[in-house]
């Protein structure tokens, strides 16, 4: 009697958006396309092309000066890790994230069991991306618990940070000129001016 055969290996690809799957199963798949970005939305697999690098520049700036922050500053080692395109675990699946910062902890994150301090996204151009980061995300990591959520806008030159509490929200509004200070990380000072600068300087070679 032939024994029964093994499911075959699943392999993430735009082929697939739409499918259905659990978060666990979404966790074990290990191959996918690489030209696309992928996410599970209420079950639902969520297939998207790569950023621009109109977006993904300045991400590598916000990367360069939290690391500056942490090996220059005094109060530099409040800052554990961040990292770029990491999922967080919401209620219902699993939202890729361009970056994500972990704060506070006095030691190296998990990424899995550790909840991110701060959660950044870089706003695209479609409609449904901005409904996606200001509004579906926002709702999705204030459930979670998320500290801190950055949406940082090439398009309207802006920085919204939503500051989630246990009783309910804070937003605030910072424009191209401004610097945006955080109590979760003592001492850093982000220039917003130096991120849409790499904003600019990215959109050249899309």
């Amino acid at each position: 009697m032939n024994a029964p055969s093994a499911s075959p290996r699943l392999i993430l690809g735009p082929g697939l958006a739409g499918i259905l799957m659990t978060p666990e199963e979404f966790d074990e798949i290990e191959e996918y396309d690489e030209e696309y970005r992928y996410e599970l939305v209420h079950g639902v697999l969520v297939v998207n092309p790569i950023p621009l690098i109109a977006e993904t520049d300045p991400n590598e700036e916000l990367g360069y000066l939290l690391r500056q922050y942490r090996d220059q500053h005094p109060q530099g080692s409040t800052l554990n890790l961040t990292v770029p395109q990491q999922y967080v675990h919401t209620r219902t699946g699993r939202r890729l994230a361009d970056r994500l910062i972990w704060a506070g902890l006095g030691r190296v994150p998990n990424r899995r069991r550790d909840r991110p301090t701060v959660v950044v996204e870089f706003v695209s151009a479609r409609r449904r991306d901005r409904q996606r980061d200001y509004i579906d995300k926002r709702r999705e990591y204030r459930e979670v618990g998320i500290p801190e959520y950055w949406i940082i806008d090439r398009f309207q030159r802006t920085l919204t940070v939503i500051r989630n509490r246990q009783d309910g929200e804070d937003e605030l509004t910072f424009g191209a000129q401004d610097s945006y200070t955080t109590p979760l990380l003592p001492g850093f000072e982000l220039s917003l001016a130096a991120l849409f600068a790499a904003a600019d300087h990215g959109a050249q070679a899309d």
